[in-house]
């Protein structure tokens, strides 16, 4: 489950703004997508006699337990050079990070305390906090960001600076794709990898039908018989769905992306289907294929035999559950030849077989980069 976070970030030492723009490089590597980046204001230290500060605030979107989003941000403090010295009261720092509001949550435990008991006395949490979240309503109080900075006492002299800082996912973007394609064997993370991506970088989703083919159950437990039904089924399928969902124009989405493109039908018919079949599949896809829209760019997620077996065994479809090395094998050569033979696309492969692009966020990452 996704959830939003609400981090205050500041720092009184040292170079602020590079303090300031680290973090939250650590914060979108280590934590998950930033969606929102407040202005950067100079406030007086709080509660001591010290250098200005440099504040701002971040909303975050991230699949983390909350009390893991708290001791990685303390993580990301002491990688900063940080260090809690046990002394009471207040102490200038290059860097302090600071749950302010997780979703509607309200926690009180010994390592985080959400929402921030005192954020709604502290105007330099409440003028950037403003700038992102100016309608989010304290749970606890039940007034809004705006209605609480209008309540607060703090006189404190805020000062907004020429300096801003970037959002890292300007890193990722695809700039230079309206339609990207994710492939791959069976379990291989195609779908997993074409939702992350659809989700951070406003995508609009193609997904393959699969689960609605009364075929594919009755495919694995009688080959023979049921190989040219399913592979005609999927191939008027993927031609429909890719027709359609490639001429409807929407405003509201930067690109497309999806997990299969529909070459795959003639990988999989050329296993499955005795030769005199696949020879009168083979017209019929020609036939489809020349009118559909082809990917900008092909991605390939190569996974090796083993992982693909542990992931199918992992999600558990029972009717996936017998499926054997060598059909996985015959799939993998499959596709690396079309690959190897393919010149209309520009075509990335990725071996993704030590990756964890769904736990860990750095693998996935990595794995933009190499898209990009």
């Amino acid at each position: 489950m996704t959830k939003r976070v609400y981090i205050s970030i500041g720092s009184n030492k040292g170079d602020r703004i590079a303090y300031l723009q680290e973090a939250v490089n650590s914060i979108f590597t280590k934590i998950g997508v930033i969606e929102a980046i407040s202005k950067v204001y100079k406030t007086p230290a709080f509660g001591f006699d010290s250098d200005d500060f440099l504040n701002a605030c971040l909303v975050v979107k991230t699949e983390l337990r909350s009390d893991v989003v708290m001791q990685t941000l303390l993580n990301v403090e002491a990688a900063l050079g940080r260090v809690r010295s046990g002394v009471k009261g207040y102490q200038a720092r290059e860097i302090d990070l600071d749950v302010i509001f997780i979703e509607n949550e309200i926690i009180n435990s010994e390592l985080l305390q959400v929402p921030h008991p005192e954020m709604h006395k502290r105007l330099f949490v409440l003028k950037p906090l403003l700038d992102i979240a100016a309608t989010y309503k304290h749970p606890g109080f039940n007034k809004t960001v705006a209605e609480l900075l209008n309540a607060c006492e703090d006189k404190s002299v805020i000062e907004e600076v020429f300096d801003t800082l970037k959002n890292p996912i300007e890193n990722y973007r695809f700039t230079n794709y309206n339609y990207i394609a994710i492939e791959g064997n069976i379990g291989a993370g195609k779908t997993s990898l074409a939702t992350k991506i659809s989700e951070d970088f406003n995508a609009k989703l193609v997904l393959e039908r699969f689960a609605d083919n009364p075929f594919l159950p009755k495919f694995y437990n009688d080959a023979s018989r049921y190989a040219f039904p399913l592979e005609m089924s999927f191939l008027a399928d993927r031609y429909q769905q890719i027709s359609d969902d490639l001429s409807q124009l929407d405003l509201f989405k930067d690109f497309i992306v999806s997990d299969y493109d529909v070459f795959k039908s003639l990988i999989f018919s050329k296993i499955t289907l005795q030769e005199d079949e696949f020879k009168l599949y083979r017209k019929l896809f020609y036939i489809m294929y020349k009118e559909i829209a082809k990917p900008d760019l092909y991605v390939y997620l190569y996974q090796n035999t083993e992982r693909l077996q542990k992931n199918i065994k992992k999600r558990g479809r029972e009717y996936e559950q017998q499926i054997e090395d060598e059909y996985l094998n015959k799939i993998n050569l499959g596709y690396l030849e079309f690959l190897k033979n393919q010149t209309e696309l520009e075509v990335k492969i990725i071996d993704v077989s030590s990756l964890d692009f769904v736990a860990n966020r750095e693998d996935y990452l990595s794995i933009l980069k190499l898209i990009n």
